[in-house]
């Protein structure tokens, strides 16, 4: 069936389909991950008439350029094929979130304002030790701003503002609220404005600010909510909280993926050999869920708002631990069945290596098994006058495993109650179309397409390549072998000389 006529089905038979054809949409945040994957699922799944793409000029492209660099991407391509026009329905913003009224020209605001029916926010900065300063700049201020721009749309249906589902980790088990206890946005914000920055991003300041937040990430995206219960007033607001999102599951392609952040570091340094110690806690639920999921509910939940509306800010916490779970030390064997069976080219080493569920036992592993050949390895190549990278490898490497510590190590129980019902509420056609339920993911075949678009993707690694990689991997698994036999011979002789 071509992606025309699937798109007719929809219109006809989909309550989903019907609402956004001939409408136009406002993304923030489109140039990343999920943005990118919402804007492929609107263009492909549904008749928007137009969607408008805040975009940033960046390292001296202009915003059009950027536009065409997204467009570009791997996901477009079998839509580019099926729609050649479909670049006519996609328009750029010049704009950038930092910034008063997000930098938008006045003739760019009159169109928005004249012609937008949903937005999606999305744009945030997601590193977990942003400064305080820029992370309240990007996940508070860009909120209210946001606000104050969809207060002046006189079409708007739907304001879909994406959060995390960590931004409540004081308590176990997390409702779909906006809970009214995370701080005041309004008194960061100015005391932000006020004080030194170099003073506030002080880790030690920073500590006492966020308190009872494992970071600044989840610390200013709960400000971020408390900001729509604030200042939202009478906007169709709807919060979608996703837990830790990673790889396509079904669409826009199984295992899509073009980053390395959370766990797709692991499998990324596990696959290349490099990574051998994580800290986890192995009983832990590691609360993964791809990015489809949550895009496909963002879009579900727009329509919701729009044709129900409500007083309250409804929430939908994007979740797989109590739908579908899977533990920490399930990802672990999967994950390295996975690598083992689809390796990454040239690999380092032979994968593998495990988790320690002691701090201090993964820091020793970290030395002896990360630094240490990383140091012997740069001085090789230094020595052969070759560039030294492996030390700057490790260290970002640690630094990322450290911002990931605190959720592979804690457990959260999350309601799902909204999501559920939503799901109810759509027709057949529409959970195909939409769909957001996990039940059906078997964890082993998701795996599996996981480090091969951590191969495809991120890597670049053609999995035409894979017998080339295989006999590499091969090769270096007789090495290591030969290796540790050596070392227990020397290591035998050394003992029988010092005791014997």
């Amino acid at each position: 069936m071509s992606e025309e006529s699937k798109i007719d089905r929809t219109d006809k038979d989909s309550k989903i389909g019907s609402f956004y054809a001939g409408k136009s949409v406002f993304i923030t945040g489109a140039t990343g991950f999920m943005g990118k994957v919402l804007v492929e699922k609107l263009l492909r799944s549904t008749r928007v008439k137009k969607v408008y793409l805040l975009i940033r000029p960046k390292k001296g492209l202009e915003t059009q350029v950027r536009l065409e660099q997204l467009m570009s991407a791997k996901i477009f391509n079998k839509l580019k094929e099926s729609c050649p026009d479909v670049m006519s329905r996609v328009e750029a913003v010049n704009g950038d979130i930092t910034e008063h009224n997000f930098g938008i020209s006045e003739e760019d605001e009159r169109i928005l304002v004249e012609d937008v029916s949903v937005v999606f926010h999305s744009a945030a900065t997601i590193k977990f030790d942003e400064d305080l300063t820029k992370a309240v700049n990007l996940n508070v201020v860009a909120v209210f701003t946001i606000m104050e721009i969809c207060k002046k749309m006189k079409k708007l249906e739907a304001f879909v503002h994406v959060s995390t589902a960590y931004c409540n980790t004081q308590f176990k088990h997390i409702s779909e609220e906006i809970y009214p206890m995370n701080g005041d946005p309004v008194g960061i914000i100015d005391l932000c404005k006020r004080m030194d920055p170099s003073v506030l991003n002080s880790p030690k300041m920073t500590a006492q600010i966020i308190g009872n937040k494992p970071n600044t990430y989840t610390f200013t995206k709960a400000l971020g909510e408390s900001a729509l219960v604030t200042e939202g007033g009478c906007l169709p607001i709807v919060v979608i909280r996703p837990s830790i999102v990673v790889a396509a599951w079904r669409e826009p392609l199984p295992g899509w993926l073009e980053n390395l952040n959370g766990p797709t570091g692991i499998v990324a340094g596990a696959g290349k050999g490099v990574l051998r110690t994580v800290y986890c806690k192995r009983e832990k639920i590691a609360d993964l869920v791809p990015v489809d999921i949550p895009i496909n509910l963002a879009i579900a939940a727009a329509w919701k708002i729009a044709s129900q509306p409500s007083n309250a800010i409804p929430v939908y916490n994007c979740t797989s631990g109590s739908i579908n779970p899977i533990r920490w030390g399930q990802l672990e064997t999967m994950g390295m069945a996975s690598i083992r069976k689809y390796p990454m080219e040239n690999v380092v080493w032979y994968p593998g290596g495990s988790y320690k569920e002691s701090a201090t036992i993964n820091k020793i592993c970290q030395v002896t098994l990360h630094s240490l050949p990383a140091y012997l390895m740069d001085t090789m190549a230094y020595m052969m006058g070759k560039k030294p990278v492996m030390i700057r490898v490790v260290e970002k490497m640690h630094k990322a495993q450290k911002a990931i510590e605190y959720f592979a190590t804690n457990e959260w129980a999350w309601s799902t109650d909204n999501v559920e019902k939503l799901n109810m509420e759509l027709t057949e056609v529409d959970r195909q179309t939409f769909n957001f339920d996990l039940s059906a993911l078997s964890w082993p075949d998701f795996i599996d397409d996981y480090v091969k678009g951590t191969r495809q993707f991120v890597f670049k690694e053609d999995l035409a390549t894979l017998d080339q990689a295989r006999r590499h991997s091969d090769k270096m698994f007789w090495i290591e072998k030969c290796l540790q036999i050596l070392l227990f011979i020397v290591f035998g002789k050394l003992f029988t000389w010092l005791f014997c």
